[in-house]
C-alpha cells in the first residue's frame, strides 16, 4: 500500500531531485536493499539505478545496472564507482543498505562482555563502519557539485550511545556508533567538497529480514515492518532531506535519533 502511495505521490521526490534521477544502492540483494531498488524503479523521476551486492543482484527492469561489490575489498568499491563514472556523470542518491549482525558459527550478538572477541568486533567494523566510508570515499566524486544530492547509510538505534539502556550486542552497537561518527565527520568534509550534498544515517526500524529474523520474537508485532514498507518509509524520508539534516541519524519517520 505504501509503495503505491509513494508511486502516486512522486511529485515531492521529483521536486526534490529533479526529473532525471540516478541512484545507487549498495547491498541490493538484501531484504531492505532489494526493496529500495524496486521502489526506486516505480518512481517516474528515477531513470537509472545502480544495484550492487556481494553476489550480483538479479533484476529485470531496464532502468537497473547490476553488478558486484564487496565492502571488505576496497578495489571492488573503486571498480563499482568507476563503472558508474564511465556511464554517468553524476549520482543524485547513494544508499548503503549493507550490514552484518550475525553469521552462523562466526558472529552473534554478545549477551555479555565474556562473549566479546576481536574477530567478531573486526568483522562488524569492516562491514558496518568501514564499508560505508569506503563507499563514500569512492562514490562522493560522483555526487553533483551544483544540485542537491544525498548520501545515506543504514544505521540503527542500538548504535546510539545516549539511548543505550540495555547493554549487550557489543560488536553491533560499537560498529554502528562508529558509523554514526563517520556520517557526522563525512558531512563536515562534504560541506567543502559537495556543498549541496546531505549526508545522513537512516534507522529503518525493526524490519523482517534475514539480519533481524532470529530476534523478531522479542519485538512487538505492530513495530515490525515488512521490507517493502521499510524501503518506502526510507525513500519518503530521503525525499524531504535538506542540508540541516546532514550529519544526523534519522529514523523511518524522519525524527532524529540521539547519538
Amino acid at each position: 500500500m505504501l509503495s503505491q502511495e509513494l508511486t502516486n505521490n512522486c511529485t515531492p521526490f521529483a521536486h526534490s531531485f529533479g526529473n532525471d534521477v540516478s541512484a545507487a544502492v549498495i547491498g541490493a540483494s538484501g531484504g531492505i536493499g532489494s526493496e529500495l531498488v524496486e521502489a526506486l524503479c516505480k518512481l517516474p523521476s528515477v531513470t537509472r539505478i545502480y544495484a550492487f551486492s556481494r553476489t550480483k543482484p538479479q533484476f529485470s527492469n531496464p532502468k537497473i545496472f547490476a553488478s558486484t561489490i564487496d565492502l571488505e575489498k576496497e578495489n571492488t568499491v573503486a571498480a563499482a564507482a568507476g563503472a558508474i563514472g564511465a556511464e554517468n556523470s553524476a549520482l543524485d542518491i547513494v544508499i548503503v543498505a549493507s550490514g552484518i549482525l550475525h553469521k552462523q558459527g562466526f558472529l552473534a550478538p554478545e549477551r555479555s562482555l565474556k562473549d566479546v572477541d576481536p574477530e567478531s568486533l573486526s568483522a562488524a567494523f569492516r562491514v558496518n563502519t568501514a564499508g560505508p566510508l569506503l563507499v563514500a570515499k569512492h562514490f562522493h566524486p560522483l555526487l553533483p557539485k551544483t544540485k542537491k544530492s544525498v548520501f545515506a547509510a543504514l544505521s540503527a538505534r542500538v548504535g546510539s550511545i545516549e539511548d543505550n539502556h540495555l547493554g549487550g550486542w557489543y560488536s553491533y552497537r560499537v560498529s554502528k556508533a562508529g558509523l554514526n561518527m563517520g556520517i557526522k565527520t563525512l558531512s563536515v568534509e562534504l560541506t567543502r567538497l559537495r556543498p549541496l550534498a546531505t549526508c545522513v544515517g537512516l534507522h529503518p526500524g525493526t524490519v523482517a529480514t534475514k539480519l533481524s529474523e532470529p530476534f523478531l520474537g522479542r519485538a512487538h508485532k505492530g513495530h515490525v515492518f515488512t521490507p517493502d514498507v521499510a524501503s518506502t518509509n526510507l525513500l519518503q524520508v530521503i525525499s524531504t532531506l535538506n542540508q540541516k539534516d546532514s550529519g544526523f541519524v534519522l529514523d523511518w519517520s524522519g525524527k532524529r535519533v540521539p547519538y
